[in-house]
C-alpha cells in the first residue's frame, strides 16, 4: 500500500474482515474492498470504471489468484508474490493472451544470490524512502523468541496485519 501510494498509484486494497481492512484504510488506500462482506470482482470493476486493475500483487493464491484474472486490465500485470492461501493456482493461459496481461513471479530471496547488488540498491532506495517518512513499516506485534511458534500459526491462520517480529529475550528475560 505504501510503496504502491509512494509511486503515486491509485491503491485498491483487498482485506479478509473489517479489522484488517481497517488498517488498510489507515495505511492509505483509496479503496478499501473486505473479502468477507464484499464481491471483489464487482468492487474493483466499479472502482476502476470497469477497467481493472493495472498492477495487482497476489501474495495469497487460491481463490485471490482467480479473483486477480477476473479483476486485471488490458496489458495489466499479475506479480505472484506467494501463496498464502496454500493454494497454487493453475492460471488460465488462455485468459492471459486474451486480456493480454502479463502474469509475473517475483521471488525475491533469489536476488541475494542472483543479484545482490540489486538487493542493495533497493534497500538504500527503501531506506530513504522511509527516512523522508514516505513509508513507515507496519510491525503489529514483537514477540519474544519463546512465543515464536504460536507467532507463526497466527501469520499461517491469517489473523495477523502487518509484521510480527520475533525478538531474542534477553538474560533477565524482557524483550530487546
Amino acid at each position: 500500500v505504501q510503496l504502491g501510494k509512494a509511486a503515486g498509484a491509485t491503491v485498491i486494497g483487498v482485506a479478509g474482515g473489517a479489522d484488517k481492512a481497517a488498517v488498510a484504510r489507515d495505511l492509505g488506500c483509496d479503496v478499501v474492498v473486505d473479502r468477507r462482506e464484499q464481491d471483489v470482482v464487482a468492487a474493483v470493476k466499479e472502482a476502476t470504471r470497469g477497467r481493472g486493475a493495472d498492477v495487482i500483487f497476489d501474495p495469497v493464491g487460491g481463490d485471490a489468484y482467480t479473483q486477480s484474472a477476473k479483476t486485471v486490465a488490458f496489458e495489466g500485470r499479475i506479480v505472484i508474490v506467494g501463496f498464502a492461501s496454500g493454494t497454487i493456482p493453475s492460471p488460465g493461459l488462455n485468459h492471459a493472451l486474451i486480456k493480454n496481461y502479463a502474469i509475473l513471479g517475483l521471488h525475491w530471496g533469489l536476488y541475494n544470490t542472483r543479484n545482490p547488488k540489486l538487493v542493495q540498491h533497493c534497500h538504500e532506495q527503501l531506506t530513504d524512502l522511509a527516512a523522508r517518512g514516505a513509508i513507515k513499516p507496519l510491525v503489529s506485534e514483537r514477540v519474544p523468541l519463546a512465543g515464536a511458534a504460536d507467532a507463526v500459526q497466527r501469520v499461517a491462520d491469517g489473523v495477523t496485519t502487518g509484521r510480527v517480529t520475533v525478538l531474542p529475550s534477553l538474560e533477565n528475560g524482557a524483550a530487546a
